[in-house]
């Protein structure tokens, strides 16, 4: 898919299919992640994909908690999350949330240039710091001294693509 197109029509997918990612897949949307700009180029983002059910349906419990509310399912039903975290040791926390927030962009379009749907959750901060959080995390064997910046739901859409909306004027300026 052109890159462009990627850019232009890429949006948030609210509806997912039960079915699973392909692993191919999923390692193709976290190297381009993995090969987002960073600051001083540290690469301070780490990525943690989840497709069990379970630990998927205790996300989504955490997100609930923080969202002081009962939602159906906060992650849309995606059968892939990936959580976005930057390594506190390698960066500080102005250049981590930059750094993560450019791998999740970079993911988003690699999602959507694979014909997955995905959709960029927040809420990833405070699931981590919550004592749940840090027992998934030592369940997974990471280390506790990430921080969380947002997730990403991922999977096959069941929707119709939403169209973009129409961008407002002098959304830029050009100065020779």
């Amino acid at each position: 898919m052109d890159a462009m197109q990627v850019l232009i029509n890429r949006r948030s997918i609210r509806r997912f299919k039960p079915e699973q990612i392909k692993d191919e897949d999923l390692k193709q949307i976290l190297e381009a992640g993995e090969y987002a700009p960073t600051a001083k180029g540290l690469q301070s983002p780490f990525f943690i994909a989840v497709q069990d059910k379970a630990d998927i349906a205790t996300i989504n419990d955490l997100s609930r908690q923080i969202m002081g509310r009962d939602f159906p399912s906060p992650y849309y039903g995606a059968p892939t999350l990936i959580l976005v975290f930057y390594d506190r040791g390698i960066t500080n926390d102005e250049f981590g949330v930059l750094d993560a927030s450019s791998a999740i962009t970079n993911m988003l379009n690699a999602a959507y240039a694979l014909g997955l749907g995905s959709c960029w959750i927040h809420r990833c901060h405070q699931m981590f710091e919550m004592e749940e959080g840090k027992a998934l995390l030592k369940k997974w064997g990471i280390k506790e001294d990430l921080i969380g910046v947002a997730s990403l739901a991922v999977g096959y859409s069941d929707q119709e693509q939403p169209k973009p909306r129409p961008r407002k004027e002098n959304f830029y300026k050009i100065v020779k």
